[in-house]
């Protein structure tokens, strides 16, 4: 950010510092609430700008991550007024639907994506499932569905469409076709608002709800502020995808790495997520893993350097690779900068668990005093899902569920009254969410996904580690360790199967795609030959490296 642009900027957040300061001493009339709410509204606003601050964004990026990100805050915002949701994914539509050309040929390219199979196959058996079942309003749940699954299939068109290379393979273009950089900014944006807009709890011991039974047990959680609520696990999430995209990428500054660790550790602790914890250590532990094992390998291939032959390419193309082609420089040598971004993780989980309260809530039963449920009413609900498969018929019991459109759980004991009506509960486990929407055939449609997309991931890793071949290219780490750290994930949360809540799944299809049109370049090019004619300096495609430490 210049000068010129940064002054204007700061002003305005300063602005809104004050505003916020202003409204919550109106509400409150309390001097020390006011000065928390405008420390508050400042974290809220530091988020955004580092948000803004991160290089290689692009317009396509931006709008398609917050799309998804708006849609799911929309979700618990608007719960009571579905037509604001359905308004967000009708804009999606004629986006993606133009973004996605060509259609045809794009579409072709879906049946080779676990992202594609994740997030589309169990809403392409649930409309035939609808259709199959002859029951009343069973087309209108068809109709639901086959909208639901325009949305998502022209949002991967768009995404697999605007990533695709360039057909003269040009670099710079296919640098810019790097959607991730602008969807995890976007996320952050949308973390940013949910901060600002709660700035009046958030550092109470009771924090803002929306009108929903569930929150009303959980107002120790942070969900927003009036106006912009979003469900406390699907904030850590988010924080999650965001911190991983940024955090283990050396393209970016190490201040901007070391922000965005913070901001995982702060919402990670208001959030009180188990399940945004587990995500947050398994992508520690996944990128120690890779660290090692790339370390290991580099020791073994020629030259010493994982991906390349010594001495075969210049530093500077090299370096291009480093940032574009997804060879993390600071993972292909062992000393300090690499010890440090393995360490950083780590102390964001520590500081969770310590400062942030982590020892608390991660073995608390949330809805029942003094019980040992740590699921919070999961096993029950999965449970249910089993007993509506085995009383279904055989429509339902291959194609899924078919009495909703979202086919949402009912159980007797959902902590609402008696005499009802009965709670619409999701099943929040990715595996049983694609079984209960698309019976059999979904579940298998699930596991097709989750072992292409691990393929995607871990290739590089495997061909390198396991057969032992050399100069092995591998795809950018961020996406390694986003999809090995989701795997965990699954058995709590719906989120590597997309939806409105789908901003995860669609981070990870974005490093999907971009992994297959980079991971398979080849790894060493042959040394030319020197020639007597001048020459122009080498430009190099892609942003250089920062040269700070890596966090």
């Amino acid at each position: 950010m210049s000068r010129r642009t940064a002054i204007p900027a700061g002003a305005v957040a300063v602005v809104l510092a004050v505003l916020a300061a202003i409204l919550e001493h109106g509400r409150t009339g309390s001097v020390s609430e006011s000065a928390e709410a405008f420390a508050a509204a400042v974290i809220a606003l530091g988020v955004i700008g580092l948000a803004a601050s991160l290089r290689g964004i692009t317009l396509r990026g931006a709008v398609t991550g917050g799309l998804f990100t708006l849609a799911g805050i929309l979700t618990w915002t608007s719960t009571q007024h579905p037509i604001v949701i359905w308004a967000v994914l009708f804009v999606e539509v004629v986006v993606f639907a133009v973004w996605g050309r060509p259609w045809l040929r794009t579409l072709r390219e879906l049946p080779g994506l676990g992202g594609a199979w994740l997030g589309l196959s169990y809403w392409v058996f649930g409309v035939l499932g609808a259709l199959f079942v002859l029951r009343a309003g069973h087309l209108t749940v068809a109709a639901q569905r086959l909208a639901y699954l325009g949305v998502f299939t022209l949002a991967v068109l768009a995404v697999v469409a605007t990533t695709r290379r360039d057909r003269d393979g040009d670099s710079a273009g296919d640098r810019h076709r790097d959607l991730s950089v602008g969807m995890a900014a976007a996320i952050l944006v949308g973390i940013g608002a949910l901060l600002y807009f709660g700035a009046g709890s958030l550092f109470d011991e009771l924090h803002a709800i929306p009108d929903s039974a569930s929150a009303r047990m959980m107002r120790n959680r942070f969900w927003g502020g009036s106006g912009l609520f979003y469900h406390p696990n699907s904030l850590a999430g988010l924080v999650v995808i965001a911190a991983v995209r940024v955090g283990f990428d050396r393209a970016f500054a190490a201040w901007q790495r070391v922000g965005v660790a913070a901001v995982a550790a702060l919402v990670l602790s208001i959030s009180d997520s188990r399940t945004g914890f587990v995500f947050a250590t398994a992508a520690a532990c996944a990128f120690a893993a890779v660290v090692l094992l790339r370390h290991w390998t580099g020791r073994k291939s020629p030259g010493g350097r994982t991906g390349h032959a010594a001495g075969s390419q210049p530093s500077e193309q090299r370096r291009s690779e480093t940032t574009a082609g997804g060879q993390d420089g600071d993972l292909d040598r062992w000393g300090r900068p690499a010890l440090v971004a393995v360490a950083m993780p780590f102390l964001v989980l520590v500081a969770v668990f310590t400062i942030g309260g982590g020892s608390d809530f991660l073995f608390r039963d949330r809805f029942t005093a003094g019980g040992n449920d740590v699921t919070s009413g999961r096993t029950d609900t999965w449970r249910q899902v089993w007993v509506d498969w085995e009383h279904a018929g055989w429509a339902e019991k291959t194609f899924g569920d078919a009495r909703t459109s979202r086919a949402v759980v009912h159980r007797v004991d959902d902590g609402a009254p008696k005499e009802g009506p009965r709670r619409d509960l999701n099943t929040d486990n990715a595996a049983v969410g694609a079984f209960r929407r698309g019976g059999v055939l979904g579940a298998i449609g699930f596991l097709i996904g989750v072992a292409l997309l691990l393929w995607h991931a871990l290739r590089g890793l495997w061909q390198a580690v396991v057969l032992r071949r050399p100069g092995v290219r591998h795809p950018a780490t961020w996406f390694t360790v986003a999809a090995a750290a989701a795997v965990p994930t699954i058995m709590t949360e719906d989120w590597v199967i997309g939806g409105t809540n789908g901003a995860i799944w669609l981070v990870l299809l974005a490093g999907e795609v971009r992994s297959r049109r980079t991971a398979e370049a080849p790894a060493i090019v042959p040394v030319q030959a020197p020639s007597s004619a001048p020459t122009e300096p080498a430009q190099s495609a892609a942003p250089a490296a920062s040269a700070d430490p890596a966090p």
